[in-house]
């Protein structure tokens, strides 16, 4: 795209708030307009037949659409923005990521209906690939084990970068030279085009939940695929043939995402990075994901494949699942909510939540436990949100030092004792005359309502 000088448009951020807008000045209009018609006057019927015909093989003739379901203008505003921004030739957008998703394994070839796939993915997908309801037959492979999983019938390799739910990197390129002539589909969802772009990388296909960080509001679902013009002619049928259309109010609102899209990633990004910091230094926890981590990014892909470490942190708490339950139920800022992308912060449990779906063993090898917690950073000021989690944190603390030593609710003295003695010396509470005003206190700081010493 150029501006009416001639001038090239060469800086993301511009391309950004301009993707899709060309012809607004010939329009005589500054915002997009939003064409929510679902049918369209047809003029004659041989051409009207031609027309039909034409969008049905999933290409895009000019002249009417004729229905919506085949074509519809708002949509393809957004769908020519995101093949801008994702350096590709075509787009197709759809209902939801899933729909999106699901469209591409129905695209494939009869003959090539072979999958590799490299875990952890997001929990739909992995539900999906492992599921009987598209006769796909699935292997799953380490990122270097790629090329010897192939099969004469292989259709599609599958990853996402950063990896949901642990932000754990996948090397694209090192995929893509393992991959030969098979299509390499990217799940380019957690760091979206501002800091990767990956069929600049050897991906043939990028896919996004349009309803994460595009839309960047939790207001608005969509999903879309970039890719070649010639895959982009399948998707478009399958779109057709099964209604997994996106409503243009919904592509209304993704287009108009894009324009602060690149600020809100690096404002989420700035925060999430110290904010990782703070959660690594804490006693609670174990293990830390995120890319500006040395331990998250050993191969150094930060700089060579993503122009930046992303807004999404995952962590491993050393008390397991009772810890994430606590940490989940003490927090009062971060919404505890699946989705990501959002303007807030997020977070939640994936072994209970979006991967809830994946089988236990496989979950566990990939790196999804019942340790782990995962946050989706927004635009709240980092010490906000770390005032939320150390508050947070420390509960798991006070309640499993205490459950170590003696219930709360001992019948006994010294294990009461027991208890005021260790929060004193982590310095929980202050020594007290009392000893039930003590366990009152423990209480209070564990998050817990204070219980007779008697009570059972």
């Amino acid at each position: 795209m150029q501006y009416k000088s001639g001038e090239t448009m060469s800086n993301f951020d511009t391309r950004a708030v301009h993707a899709g807008r060309a012809d607004l000045r010939e329009l005589g209009v500054h915002a997009p307009p939003l064409d929510m018609s679902t049918t369209y006057p047809v003029g004659d019927l041989d051409g009207a037949a031609d027309q039909l015909d034409a969008w049905a093989a999933g290409e895009q003739p000019a002249g009417s659409p004729v229905y919506a379901r085949l074509h519809n203008p708002t949509v393809a505003r957004f769908e020519e923005a995101m093949a801008e921004l994702e350096g590709a030739a075509a787009a197709v957008a759809f209902a939801s990521g899933m729909g999106a998703i699901t469209a591409i394994l129905l695209a494939l070839a009869p003959d090539r209906r072979h999958v590799v796939a490299v875990r952890p993915l997001y929990g739909g997908t992995d539900h999906l690939l492992c599921g009987d309801l598209l006769a796909i037959d699935v292997t799953w492979a380490e990122p270097h084990e790629v090329r010897e999983a192939l099969r004469p019938n292989t259709g599609l390799i599958v990853l996402e970068t950063p990896q949901n739910p642990t932000s754990t990197l996948v090397d694209i390129a090192a995929v893509a030279r393992q991959a030969g002539d098979v299509p390499v589909l990217v799940d380019n969802t957690f760091a979206t085009p501002v800091l990767q772009q990956p069929i600049t990388l050897g991906a043939s296909l990028v896919v996004h939940s349009a309803t994460k960080f595009i839309g960047g509001h939790g207001d608005v679902m969509g999903g879309v695929v970039a890719c070649d013009e010639a895959f982009a002619k399948r998707l478009r049928y399958v779109r057709i043939a099964t209604g997994a259309v996106l409503h243009p109010m919904a592509a209304y609102q993704l287009h108009r995402g894009l324009a602060t899209l690149p600020i809100r990633v690096r404002a989420m990004q700035r925060t999430a990075t110290e904010l990782a910091a703070r959660i690594a230094a804490h006693r609670a926890v174990g293990v830390v994901y995120h890319a500006s981590l040395a331990a998250t990014d050993p191969d150094r892909l930060v700089g060579r494949q993503m122009s930046g470490p992303g807004s999404m942190i995952a962590f491993e708490l050393n008390g397991g699942f009772a810890a994430a339950r606590t940490l989940l139920g003490s927090l009062n800022l971060m919404t505890h909510a699946v989705s990501l992308g959002s303007t807030d912060t997020l977070i939640q449990h994936p072994a209970s939540l979006t991967h809830r779906v994946v089988d236990a063993g496989c979950r566990d090898e990939s790196g999804v436990n019942q340790s782990l917690v995962r946050i989706s950073v927004g635009l709240e000021h980092v010490d906000d949100l770390w005032a939320d989690l150390v508050q947070a944190l420390d509960a798991i603390d006070v309640i499993d030092g205490i459950d170590a030593i003696h219930p709360i609710d001992a019948t006994t003295d010294d294990a009461v004792d027991a208890v005021v003695a260790m929060a004193v010396a982590q310095e929980l509470v202050m020594p007290m005359h009392s000893t039930r005003d003590a366990v009152t206190s423990v209480a209070r700081a564990a998050g817990r309502p204070r219980r007779s010493a008697t009570a059972r």
